[in-house]
């Protein structure tokens, strides 16, 4: 092969990189389109407690502060296992790096999942009132796109151990990356405008 044809070769894959990481940037414009509407639904619905449990009644700040941290904390692990990816020399930081955010989003849906089963058991179930429901609707939603997150780490460690730090991994890892941040900023607005705003 020509050095041509490798620069060539070289231009079109890193060409085809830039597009499917648009295309994925797009993707999560219109996920965020998403949770601004579930926002929107939820602000609407904060006085539509029909007689029943408001958010100081339900809500527990403590447990929700630790859930932020460590989502905080998963965002450093997942920016430090694309590090490995770029500058590491061996797989083996790289897949460290993936477990241990796989192990913080996992134990963040324990936390939501308790803390969702706590507002149950404290007679706030979805159906009591308009802001519940919409409050089941937008937390477990953003639960959802984590329990997404896990199973694509989940599938990248497979993909890791298989095909190694191929082009193709590299891509995928990088998109993974950005979903993650995603759902960190998205969970920062929902601990600020639902938590914090009804606790106040």
């Amino acid at each position: 092969m020509s050095a041509y044809e490798s620069g060539h070769d070289a231009l079109r894959s890193h060409t085809t990189a830039e597009e499917q990481l648009f295309g994925f940037w797009v993707f999560l414009m219109s996920d965020l389109v998403l949770f601004a509407l579930l926002f929107a639904v939820y602000a609407t619905m904060t006085s539509a407690t029909a007689g029943g449990p408001g958010a100081k009644q339900v809500f527990g700040l403590g447990s929700v502060a630790i859930q932020t941290g460590v989502l905080l904390a998963s965002s450093f692990t997942i920016g430090m296992a694309t590090l490995a990816m770029t500058y590491g020399r061996s797989r083996g930081s790289l897949l460290l790096w993936l477990a241990v955010t796989l192990a913080l989003g996992v134990l963040f849906l324990g936390l939501e999942v308790r803390d969702l089963m706590a507002m149950y058991a404290k007679g706030a179930p979805p159906t009591r009132s308009g802001f519940l429901s919409a409050f089941f609707v937008l937390v477990p939603t953003h639960g959802l796109h984590v329990t997404a997150g896990c199973v694509w780490i989940v599938t990248m460690i497979v993909q890791v151990l298989t095909f190694g730090r191929s082009g193709d991994v590299k891509t995928r890892i990088l998109r993974l990356s950005l979903f993650w941040h995603f759902l960190d900023v998205v969970w920062v607005g929902i601990f600020t405008f639902v938590y914090l705003q009804g606790l106040a």
